[in-house]
Parts: C-alpha cells; sequence; structure tokens
C-alpha cells in the first residue's frame, strides 16, 4: 500500500482525490490537511510514504511547507499538485527537494502514474519540464530573471507579491522585519522593480501567484 496525505486547502478538491485514490489497489489516503502547516504535523508521525502538496495555501505556503517538510524527511517523496502554471515553478521545487510537479488540469492516468513514480524513488518529470532541463543546459541566460532568485529571496517575493506587509513575512518565515526588508531589497534589485505592487504585477504576468 501507498499511503497518502493529501495537503490542499480545497475540502471538494481532498475530496475529488480521496474518491479517485479509492479506486487504486495500492493507494490509500491516511491523512489530509488544509494547510503547509498541518502538512509538517502530519510528516512527524511518520506513518506517511507520499506527499501530494499544494503551492497555494494559507498559513504557511506550499514552498515553505515543502521545505519544511524536507527539513524534517529528506526521504520523504514530495510530489506538487497545483494549478500553478508547471513552467514557473516545476524546476524550482524539484530543486528545492520535490519528487514532482503534476498540474490539476493532467489526466488522471498521469497522477496515478506520478504518484507510484516518486514512491519508487524515483523523480517524475513531464516532457515539458524534461525539454526545459535540457534545453536549460545551452541557455541559462535565457531563464526568466525570478529563477536567479535565491530560495529564501523568492519565498519574500511570493508572500510581498501576495500582499503581505513586511511585519507579516517575518512572523511566516520566522525572520526578523529587518532580514524581510533586506531581502525584498535584493529581490527588487534583481527584478530591477522598485515597488511591492510593480512585485504583483510581475508576479501576476507570470503566472505566479492567482
Amino acid at each position: 500500500m501507498i499511503r497518502i496525505a493529501l495537503i490542499d486547502d480545497h475540502a471538494m478538491t481532498r475530496a475529488g482525490l480521496r474518491e479517485f485514490f479509492a479506486g487504486q489497489p495500492d493507494f490509500l489516503v491516511i491523512a489530509e490537511a488544509a494547510s503547509g502547516r498541518q502538512a509538517v504535523d502530519i510528516v512527524r508521525s511518520g506513518d506517511v510514504d507520499v506527499i501530494i502538496l499544494d503551492i497555494s495555501m494559507p498559513d504557511q505556503n506550499g514552498m515553505d511547507a515543502l521545505k519544511a517538510i524536507k527539513a524534517r524527511a529528506p526521504k520523504l517523496p514530495v510530489l506538487i499538485l497545483s494549478a500553478l502554471p508547471e513552467e514557473n515553478y516545476a524546476r524550482m521545487v524539484l530543486r528545492w527537494g520535490a519528487s514532482g510537479y503534476v498540474s490539476k488540469t493532467c489526466e488522471p492516468v498521469e497522477l496515478i502514474a506520478a504518484v507510484r513514480t516518486v514512491f519508487a524513488g524515483r523523480k517524475y518529470i513531464t516532457p515539458l519540464v524534461a525539454e526545459q532541463l535540457a534545453d536549460g543546459i545551452n541557455a541559462t541566460a535565457e531563464a526568466p530573471v525570478h529563477e536567479n532568485l535565491s530560495e529564501r529571496e523568492l519565498q519574500v517575493f511570493i508572500r510581498l507579491a501576495k500582499g503581505e506587509n513586511t511585519r507579516q513575512v517575518a512572523v511566516g518565515m520566522s525572520l526578523s522585519p529587518q532580514t524581510v526588508s533586506t531581502y525584498a531589497l535584493r529581490v527588487k534589485a534583481k527584478l530591477n522593480l522598485n515597488s511591492n505592487a510593480e512585485l504583483t504585477y510581475y508576479a501576476l504576468k507570470n503566472g505566479m501567484i492567482q
């Protein structure tokens, strides 16, 4: 049995996945959560074989949760299932330790294959991501500017782009406001942006937030 934890803030999405997985003889959903913080609590139990994690969630978002999960359980497969564009996020989450990235618009058979692949200890890489990785070998300079951000810079960027203020970002990431301000300045400099409103516009234009 592949013991699965579903992490998504939409109850209907979790219910649909639970019902769908019930039709697979080797799948068993043993836990559900609506936030990244709850996901970390599930990992502490040690009973899960695969985490299916959304990126866009309240409280602690999926990217923060991914980092926390991998810090506590480095070998636990985390499969990202998101409505956000694969071309903008897949390579980044793979770099941070995710075992794969699947779009919520994918065919059901693809999701099943992805779960079984990551459970077996392999990475699940779609043809699109494989092509991006191959192109990146010889075209690194053509990558979107935000892909040059560090992990922390990107986390701060996404939170600010979603409308959080410096204090909220600091609390959410367990950083000091001064540190958050420093990261924000670096992000704006690297992206050649001047304000949080411009950060939001950039993120929306590049499909990084909804």
